[in-house]
C-alpha cells in the first residue's frame, strides 16, 4: 500500500480531474488526517464550495488520523486504477 505522502503526490498525476464527490472525499480525508476534527463555523449559504467542503469534513468527524490516511490512500488508488482504463 502507498504511503499517505506518496498518495498526495500520485493524485496529482491523474489525467482527468476526479468528480466532485471524489474531490470532496479526498479533501475531507486529507483535512481529517492533517488537522483532526473540523473546526470553525459552517460557511454561509452563498459560499457553496466552502459549505460543501465543511460538510464533507464534518461528515467524518471522529475518524482517527490513521483511518483518514488509509481512506485517503485507498481513494487515490481507486482513482488511479480508474484513470488507467
Amino acid at each position: 500500500m502507498r504511503s499517505f505522502e506518496q498518495a498526495q503526490k500520485d493524485v496529482k498525476t491523474l489525467r482527468q480531474r476526479p468528480g466532485n464527490d471524489d474531490m470532496l472525499a479526498l479533501y475531507a480525508f486529507y483535512k481529517q488526517a492533517t488537522e483532526g476534527d473540523v473546526h470553525g463555523d459552517r460557511p454561509g449559504m452563498f459560499d457553496l464550495v466552502g459549505r460543501a467542503k465543511f460538510d464533507a469534513w464534518n461528515g467524518i468527524k471522529g475518524m482517527s488520523r490513521e483511518d483518514a490516511e488509509q481512506s485517503y490512500v485507498k481513494k487515490v488508488e481507486r482513482l488511479l486504477d480508474a484513470d488507467e482504463d
